[in-house]
């Protein structure tokens, strides 16, 4: 899964999404070299953004399209997935899109996935403890990977949903007892914080943020 191949103009907005794009497909690129499974090579590269109406799922959505990486992109949430669809559909690169809309179509739009991508959920909000989002996210983290593990057992799981330290051991959780969890496949996405961090130290220091490394641990 190689990183999008982005025009000039979404490059110099130096977007954390193509960050993040960037890093989700570093690790599934190890992930593939270390045995755990060669993607599918009779249908191609088949992947799904499960929270794709969202704000990160939206642009999620569009820099997967752009890359022509793909031969399926399942585009999953509970509203507005048509309308994301058909966007991403128009986009003049390879790779066929489908949008699926409504809580029961997660394992439809998971089927036969290779990589399953999940920023689903809410964003934290002011006055929103660290607790208050888990409560909230965790239940649906849980339930998508409980339906990955129906509809696509084998497939990688890229987990942008916060809080992502809590996130991830819930979808491990909910794999493991759907006897389907393997470590190698399930991985927390948080280039986000990474990006941020390096930002505002450069700022803070008049530094060049191109030449700043500011690693983030938990």
């Amino acid at each position: 899964f190689a990183s999008p191949t982005l025009s000039p103009t979404f490059a110099s907005v130096h977007s954390p999404l193509v960050t993040m794009m960037s890093t989700s497909s570093t690790l599934l690129r190890a992930g593939v070299r270390a045995g755990t499974r060669a993607m599918s090579t009779a249908g191609g590269l088949n992947v799904c953004v499960a929270g794709a109406a969202g704000g990160i799922g939206q642009p999620l959505s569009l820099l997967l399209k752009a890359s022509g990486k793909f031969d399926r992109l399942s585009l999953f949430d509970i509203v507005n997935t048509p309308g994301v669809a058909a966007d991403c559909s128009h986009v003049c690169t390879a790779g066929e899109v489908e949008g699926f809309v409504g809580a029961d179509a997660a394992a439809a739009a998971m089927e036969g996935a290779d990589i399953v991508v999940i920023p689903a959920g809410v964003p934290r909000k002011p006055g929103m403890t660290r607790d208050d989002l888990f409560n909230t996210n965790a239940s649906i983290v849980a339930g998508l990977a409980k339906a990955a593990a129906q509809a696509c057992p084998e497939a990688h799981l890229c987990i942008i949903s916060n809080p992502v330290n809590s996130t991830v051991p819930i979808a491990a959780e909910a794999l493991k007892k759907m006897g389907v969890y393997d470590a190698r496949k399930v991985m927390g996405v948080t280039t986000l914080d990474v990006v941020r961090a390096k930002t505002f130290y450069a700022e803070k220091k008049g530094l060049d943020v191109a030449g700043v490394d500011v690693p983030v641990i938990g």
